[in-house]
């Protein structure tokens, strides 16, 4: 059980951090951009979903290890073939909390996918907040 909690510890960290890195390098990139203020938005939104993106594929690339293990982890099942490709559509519906179902996790496999929800909550909140606030500060300004 220990090792089930460092290893999913481990995968967000690593999430946090990289959100954190994409988010404070717009910060700083953002404000010294030669154009409109709406596409400083534009590119700051496709900046946070470069970033959502790359950390969707850090939770698959655990999926894919986990499931790979021979089941020490867990495994997933459904319509799911085991390709890297199959734990990225996995965890993007996970992270989105949209979950279609048509893949199950299985063992301590499902405490990643628990903590990848509330993760990618916290991650798509803390984007909104940035761009409401990236907003604000250049809202007045023409």
């Amino acid at each position: 059980m220990i090792a089930v909690f460092v290893v999913n510890s481990l995968v967000v960290i690593i999430a946090v951090i990289i959100h954190y890195e994409f988010l404070f390098r717009l910060t700083l990139l953002l404000p010294r951009l030669k154009v409109r203020h709406r596409f400083r938005i534009v590119l700051g939104v496709g900046g946070a979903l470069i970033a959502h993106a790359v950390e969707v594929w850090v939770f698959a690339y655990a999926y894919f290890l986990m499931h790979r293990a021979g089941g020490r982890w867990g495994y997933l099942e459904g319509n799911f073939n085991g390709s890297l490709l199959d734990c990225g559509y996995f965890s993007f519906t996970t992270f989105t909390t949209l979950g279609f179902g048509d893949i199950q996790p299985h063992g301590d496999l499902r405490y990643l996918t628990g903590i990848e929800s509330l993760t990618g909550l916290v991650l798509i909140t803390w984007t909104a907040s940035f761009l409401f606030v990236e907003m604000q500060r250049f809202w007045n300004t023409r």
